[in-house]
Parts: C-alpha cells; sequence; structure tokens
C-alpha cells in the first residue's frame, strides 16, 4: 500500500463521492460519469487516481469497464490509524 498515494486519491471530493457510489456495488464507468457535472475525461482521471492507490479495481467485460471497492486498503488504513492512537489505557 502507498499510503501517498492513498491519501491524495481521499483528498478530492469527487473520488471520495465515487468510493461512496462504489459501496454498494460494481458500476460502470458510464454510470459513474452520468452523476458528475464534469467531463467523463475528469472522471477517467479521477478512476485513474483511485485505481493507482488501488482504492478501486476495474474488469472489463465487452466494450464496459466495471469499477467496484477495493474496501481491504481502506481497511489498512483504519487499522494503521487505530495503531498510531495506541491503547488509551497507556496514555
Amino acid at each position: 500500500m502507498s499510503f501517498q498515494a492513498t491519501m491524495k486519491a481521499l483528498s478530492d471530493s469527487t473520488r471520495c463521492e465515487i468510493l461512496e457510489m462504489l459501496k454498494k456495488g460494481k458500476m460502470s464507468a458510464g454510470e459513474i460519469c452520468e452523476r458528475f457535472d464534469i467531463t467523463d475525461a475528469a472522471i477517467s482521471r479521477h478512476l485513474s487516481v483511485l485505481k493507482e492507490a488501488d482504492l478501486v479495481r476495474d474488469e472489463r467485460d465487452g466494450k464496459y469497464i466495471y469499477y467496484e471497492l477495493n474496501a481491504s486498503v481502506l481497511e489498512e488504513i483504519m487499522l494503521w490509524i487505530a495503531d498510531l492512537k495506541g491503547d488509551e489505557k497507556d496514555a
């Protein structure tokens, strides 16, 4: 996991919205684009950043590309943060 790539990906509100949408299940790139008032190219770039951070996975099915959430990276981040916080009894 590249912590830097993950934090960069999570720092943008559009990318966070995309992750929220994918929480409900797999979606095509076209379905994702329909929900935003920005260019398809901009959404494609957001999806690339999410993919580089391993927050989403893609799968080609014919002429369509479907994206799905990769929650394991988010779980790793949560565990890392919890470890940083430490045991409150130690404080």
